[in-house]
């Protein structure tokens, strides 16, 4: 996988960042609601299979074990219960990755090796501290090392919020560096702002750029353990971000939204907007996930009544 390479840090980038809060929030609505009321049946069963194929299943709870994780495994795999679902479908729909701790991550690549699937289904691990990331830098990148050592292809960092919070804009890129390296050029890197706890809308912004610089494939906006987690409004603010480090650039950087996203709706609404702002290539699993536990179960749900309807 080809992946991101930190650029010069750049603190003219940062100045000057004002977000309009009831703006974003309008445009959010001018987005997506009148195109969503238009959906007909048949473009939900297709957004519904879009959104399962942008999915990073998750399992990130104190009592992960190696069963669960194989059984997340073989969701990923085979998403629908009902073996006749696929009579219907081209190929055979898969999740983009699974997303589970670094203990875990071994557990995952044996599982995934049993199913075939070891290089169709991505292995995501979280670390650096997750979900605060306020642990010492060494142990952060020591985290980052083993789980890439025990098969991740992904890492989803996290970053001390603190930083953001007070403005330390260089260390925040110096931080991210150093994981980037920690990551390695053929694992993609993940950055988790935990947008709940930056403060600001222009703090998100100023995170986003600064995560870019520093290397990330992709920008997350959550770990979902935050009060506040993955909303419209704060997303375009993130896609702003992208595209403006893409005029800068030329490089096309990742978005995942991860906690919030609970049905097939909520996805359809983030995909619609990704369409209309940033554009239909962005929709495809190198440039944008949906982080879920439970969105596939509303994906099952929703494929099977909608298959009834056509």
């Amino acid at each position: 996988m080809l992946v991101n390479k930190e650029i010069p840090f750049d603190k003219k980038q940062l100045a000057n960042v004002r977000v309009n809060l009831p703006s974003v929030v309008r445009s959010v609505d001018l987005l997506t609601s009148a195109l969503i009321k238009r959906v007909t049946d048949a473009e939900f069963r297709e957004y519904i299979l879009q959104a399962l194929q942008l999915t990073d299943l998750t399992t990130l709870a104190g009592d992960d074990t190696e069963s669960n994780v194989a059984r997340l495994c073989f969701r990923a795999a085979y998403p629908f219960s009902d073996v006749s679902a696929y009579a219907n479908i081209e190929g055979k729909p898969h999740t983009a990755a699974v997303c589970v701790y670094p203990s875990r991550v071994a557990d995952a690549k044996r599982a995934l090796l049993a199913l075939g699937m070891i290089n169709k289904i991505q292995i995501a691990s979280v670390a650096t501290g997750f979900p605060s990331g306020s642990y010492p830098l060494k142990t952060r990148l020591e985290e980052i090392r083993f789980a890439v050592a025990q098969g991740a292809t992904e890492i989803d960092i996290v970053i001390d919020r603190s930083l953001v919070l007070t403005g330390k804009w260089t260390e925040l890129y110096t931080e991210i560096v150093q994981m980037r390296e920690a990551c390695g050029d053929k694992v993609h890197l993940k950055t988790i702002l935990g947008i709940g706890e930056c403060g600001t809308m222009a703090n998100v912004f100023k995170a986003s750029m600064v995560a870019m610089m520093a290397g990330s494939d992709f920008i997350k906006t959550s770990t979902g353990k935050e009060a506040v987690n993955a909303t419209l409004p704060v997303g375009l603010v993130m896609i702003r971000a992208i595209q403006k480090f893409y005029r800068l650039t030329g490089k096309k950087i990742g978005l995942k939204p991860a906690g919030g996203v609970r049905t097939v709706r909520d996805a359809i609404a983030w995909m619609i907007m990704i369409r209309e702002t940033l554009g239909k290539e962005w929709l495809k699993p190198e440039l944008f996930r949906f982080g879920a536990s439970g969105l596939l179960d509303d994906v099952e749900k929703q494929f099977y009544a909608v298959s009834k309807r056509l």
